[in-house]
C-alpha cells in the first residue's frame, strides 16, 4: 500500500490557485464533483475537435506533486463537507439537493490515465476518500481507453474496482475515419475498442460519446448505425454497459466549426441505443 501522510488542510481562499483539484456542479453527477486533474501540462493523447482546452498555451506545471494535489482534495473536501463552499460566489446558488460531494473525478486538461504513477495516487486518493468517512462517494475515471492495456493502468481500475468507482469510457465513433476526423490521434481505432472490451469484462463501465455538428453537418446517419454496432459488439462479447452517455458540446470548444446539437438530435441518438437494450441518458448544450 502507499503510504499517505496526513494532509494539512490549506486555508480556503487558496482554492482559486489550486493547481489540481477543482470543484464543479457537475450536469451528469447531479452534485458536487470534485476534480483530481493529473494532466497539468496540458498534455494528451488525444486532440478532439470538441475539447475547450487550449493547448496552445504553455502550463507552469510538469508533473503531479502528490504531497499538494492530496492537501488540495482533503481542504476541498472539508470545504463542501462544513458547507463553507456555499456560502458565497459561483457554488452559492447550488440547490439544496445537490449540495454534497457526488463524486470525486479524475479528470482535467489531459488523459489521467497517462501519468505514469497513476495507480499510487488513485490508491492515495482512496485513502483520503476512506479518512473523510466517504465510502459512499463514487470514484470516477474519465477516460479515452487509450492505456487499458497497460499494468499500471489495469492496477489503478482494479482499485476503483475496490473503492465504488466507475468507469466512465469515450466511445463516440463507429468508424475509423470519424474517429480520426473527432479525436485526432494516432491511436488506432481498434486499440479503443479492444481495451474498452477487456476492461468491460471485468466490471460495467459507462460509455460517454459527445456528438456535435461538424462544419454545420450532425454525425451522418450511417455513422450513428456504425457506433451503435460498437456497442452491440461490445455487449456480444461479453462486456457490461451499465449506462450510455449522450451528449453534446457544453461549453466553447477550440475549434470554432464545432457546434452542439439540439436535445430531439441527441434523443433520436438515445432511442437507437436503447432499441439495443442497454440504458442511455441525453445532457443537452444547457
Amino acid at each position: 500500500m502507499t503510504e499517505l501522510r496526513t494532509p494539512q488542510p490549506l486555508p480556503y481562499h487558496n482554492v482559486a490557485n489550486f493547481k489540481f483539484v477543482y470543484p464543479t456542479l457537475s450536469r451528469r453527477s447531479k452534485g458536487i464533483s470534485i476534480g483530481v486533474n493529473l494532466n497539468p501540462d496540458k498534455v494528451c493523447n488525444f486532440d478532439c475537435i470538441y475539447c475547450q482546452v487550449d493547448r496552445r498555451s504553455e502550463a507552469e506545471t510538469k508533473f503531479v506533486e502528490l504531497d499538494r494535489l492530496l492537501t488540495e482534495l482533503d481542504t476541498m473536501l472539508t470545504e463542501v463537507e462544513t458547507g463553507h463552499i456555499f456560502e458565497e460566489g459561483r457554488f452559492a446558488d447550488t440547490p439544496a439537493d445537490r449540495r454534497r460531494v457526488n463524486d470525486i473525478a479524475f479528470a482535467g486538461e489531459g488523459e489521467p490515465t497517462t501519468y505514469k504513477n497513476f495507480d499510487q495516487i488513485v490508491e492515495a486518493v482512496a485513502n483520503l476518500k476512506r479518512r473523510h468517512g466517504l465510502d459512499h462517494v463514487k470514484m470516477v475515471l474519465i477516460t479515452n481507453a487509450s492505456m487499458f492495456h497497460r499494468p499500471v493502468v489495469q492496477r489503478g481500475l482494479e482499485i476503483f474496482d475496490a473503492n465504488h468507482g466507475e468507469i466512465w469510457a469515450k466511445l463516440e465513433a463507429g468508424t475509423e475515419a470519424y474517429f480520426k476526423l473527432v479525436d485526432r490521434t494516432v491511436i488506432p481505432f481498434q486499440q479503443i475498442l479492444d481495451n474498452i472490451l477487456a476492461a468491460a469484462k471485468i466490471r460495467p463501465l459507462v460509455i460517454q460519446a459527445l456528438f456535435m455538428r461538424v462544419h454545420g453537418e450532425p454525425p451522418p446517419a450511417e455513422e450513428i448505425a456504425a457506433w451503435c454496432g460498437r456497442l452491440r459488439d461490445i455487449v456480444q462479447g461479453g462486456g457490461k454497459l451499465k449506462l450510455v452517455q449522450v451528449y453534446t458540446v457544453a461549453r466553447r470548444p477550440a475549434e470554432d466549426f464545432v457546434a452542439p446539437l439540439t436535445n430531439p438530435e441527441l434523443e433520436e441518438i438515445a432511442r437507437q441505443v436503447r432499441e439495443l437494450g442497454l440504458s442511455a441518458e441525453i445532457y443537452g448544450s444547457t
